[in-house]
């Protein structure tokens, strides 16, 4: 996971846009829970849809983040002018970053009680 969020700030770095978007911005706190959806969505395509070779990786994959953007209400559009303004700012992107990757440290010493209660 945390593999995943070093490659996408690293993207975000060499991609990031000079000027400020045009339409709606998302909040810092709004991308946070978005970007832990997507990243979530990515990882479960690469996973097991992947494996499914009458599947499209691509297809599902883009299906899967569109699955998020109508959970949360925005458009692909609004998460990726959002993606882009941040990656110009690394303070707020490091920010954001940051805490999907605390979330997903809970979220592993969570699975990881679970497993080790098993053996008690």
């Amino acid at each position: 996971m945390k593999a995943i969020i070093i490659f996408i700030a690293l993207i975000s770095f060499v991609y990031g846009c000079k000027n400020p978007p045009e339409g709606k911005l998302l909040p810092p706190k709004k991308m946070q829970v978005v970007m832990w959806d997507v990243l979530q969505a990515d990882a479960y395509a690469e996973l097991y849809i992947k494996k499914d070779s009458l599947k499209s990786l691509p297809a599902a994959s883009a299906a899967l983040q569109q699955k998020v953007f109508d959970l949360h209400h925005i458009s692909k559009d609004d998460f990726y002018r959002s993606y882009k303004y941040y990656s110009d700012k690394p303070d707020e992107m490091r920010i954001i970053l940051d805490s999907v990757s605390a979330k997903a440290e809970r979220n592993r010493n969570n699975v990881l009680q679970k497993q080790y209660k098993r053996f008690d």
